[in-house]
């Protein structure tokens, strides 16, 4: 096997990469401003940040086979996969057994053609070594596609995805041929500042926002502070990107909040009413024709409840890729301008 020399400009879908010892570590944060989240011990804002959902190795090849040396040990009770596409369709799934560093993956024939290594969605890696059968030439390409950023909750982190390239942004951009960066952080979706400006500052052609859930399920906003958060992070983005297509989505079916109030006051109901009125209020008060409210309903709703929301909250994999493709046509292709 052949040693291809890993570089930064190989990852896509992240926010920044760490050099860990003698490997890379992709963040979705800027890891020198770690220090400005919210850590602690386990499932905090900053490890989620860890977890590369969305992030991929990114080149052309003509290679049969990939295989890539890991540095981190692998989680306990974590199923690790890692996912190989060519010219956006999955051709190859992996998972990477315990206490094995490494992982490999192999090509159809086919002649060379634009690969994606997509990371596991659901815990830390460092990649310390990419190699390719010894005849296979391997370069860096520019991803140039149209760039679609999405914010959200564990529904948008989709560790229940049943690989990494199956979380519902990843399948609606695939489909839709995207360059995606997804800011899903299970659990940590409470549409802080510091994540808006961290939008506000990506390049990107169309963004979208999926709000409400975390808020919910903590009561870390009221019925005073959760529309104007909301029309807060708008408006800060709106700084850097004053044209860009913006769609606010709100949370998708869950039975049991959707008419029961939180501890601050709300239901899911209420948050879609909140919602769909910030939108209004900001288009009416700023003249912004490019921003768009869109239900959660419309992405998984109450005919998709029993098996493919199994705890009632969180749709399966399945249920993710139902989503992914409902996202595509009813959200992205419209932000797009597709339709």
């Amino acid at each position: 096997m052949k040693n291809i020399e890993i570089s930064e400009t190989m990852f896509e879908g992240c926010i920044s990469v760490e050099r860990v010892g003698n490997g890379f570590k992709p963040w979705r944060c800027q890891h020198e401003k770690r220090d400005l989240f919210p850590s602690g011990e386990g499932d905090t804002l900053l490890f989620k940040m860890q977890c590369p959902s969305g992030v991929r190795l990114r080149f052309k090849t003509d290679a049969r086979k990939i295989a890539i040396t890991l540095g981190a040990p692998a989680l306990q009770d974590v199923i690790e996969k890692y996912d190989l596409t060519l010219d956006g369709e999955l051709v190859d799934s992996t998972t990477r057994e315990m206490n094995s560093n490494a992982i490999e993956l192999d090509i159809p024939s086919g002649g060379a053609r634009i690969a994606e290594l997509w990371l596991p969605q659901l815990c830390p890696v460092v990649i310390e070594s990419l190699t390719v059968n010894d005849e296979a030439e391997l370069t860096v390409v520019p991803d140039d596609r149209l760039k679609w950023t999405t914010y959200g909750s564990s529904i948008t982190h989709c560790v229940q995805a049943h690989s990494p390239s199956r979380i519902w942004p990843a399948v609606a951009s695939r489909k839709l041929d995207l360059n995606l960066t997804s800011l899903g952080y299970g659990g940590q979706c409470h549409i802080e500042p510091m994540l808006a400006m961290m939008i506000r500052d990506l390049p990107a052609d169309i963004i979208t926002l999926k709000l409400g859930i975390n808020v919910h399920g903590h009561g870390s906003l009221n019925i005073r502070t959760f529309k104007s958060s909301a029309i807060g992070m708008v408006e800060i983005i709106r700084e850097k990107h004053p044209t860009t297509p913006i769609g606010i989505i709100s949370p998708i079916i869950c039975p049991s909040r959707e008419n029961t109030p939180n501890p601050a006051g709300l239901s899911l109901r209420d948050m879609r009413v909140e919602l769909e009125d910030a939108v209004k209020r900001i288009i009416d008060t700023d003249g912004d024709e490019n921003l768009f409210y869109f239900s959660g309903l419309d992405l998984f709703g109450e005919d998709l409840v029993g098996p493919l929301l199994p705890d009632g909250l969180h749709p399966n994999g399945d249920g993710i890729e139902i989503m992914g493709a409902n996202a595509a046509e009813v959200v992205v292709s419209k932000l797009l301008n597709l339709d």
